[in-house]
């Protein structure tokens, strides 16, 4: 697994969201995009994380920026989290990893003694070039989108 770090080109992905249509990151050339990575939908500190960005959306789409979810969930379930928690952004379907993989997100993991595969929390922000401005993995899902926030302002 490898890290991207501050100036890398962000890799180009496409995926489809939880209205089951397709995009791709250059779709947002020219605008700012917060890409957080999170394990799944529901669980508290990804609710948590999520809610976070939902509350400060006015003051990142006012600095022309946009914000993507991203977990191994499917459609069904992104439709589901985002409709409860009322989120104004997209969440992208990212089953097979591949995305993860890209942003090197997809890591070992350990919960009770149990070491499995999965999505490490972690947040980038890219500029409207497509350059990474921010790179944050292992974050805090309180500290997601507070940090996030300071950088494309």
């Amino acid at each position: 697994m490898s890290k991207l770090t501050v100036g890398d080109l962000a890799p180009d992905f496409s995926a489809v969201t939880d209205q089951d249509h397709k995009v791709s990151l250059k779709d947002f050339r020219g605008q700012k995009v917060v890409l957080y990575f999170y394990p799944k939908d529901n669980t508290p500190g990804c609710t948590n994380q999520a809610c976070a960005f939902r509350d400060s959306y006015g003051e990142i789409e006012a600095n022309n920026a946009v914000v993507l979810g991203v977990s191994p969930d499917g459609v069904e379930s992104h439709r589901k989290f985002r409709s409860k928690f009322n989120l104004p952004f997209e969440l992208l379907v990212d089953s097979e990893h591949e995305i993860a993989e890209l942003y090197g997100v997809w890591g070992e993991k350990s919960m009770y003694g149990r070491k499995y595969m999965g999505i490490i929390r972690s947040h980038f922000v890219i500029d409207e070039q497509g350059k990474l401005v921010d790179v944050q993995y292992k974050v805090s899902p309180k500290k997601s989108a507070p940090g996030a926030l300071k950088v494309i302002k």
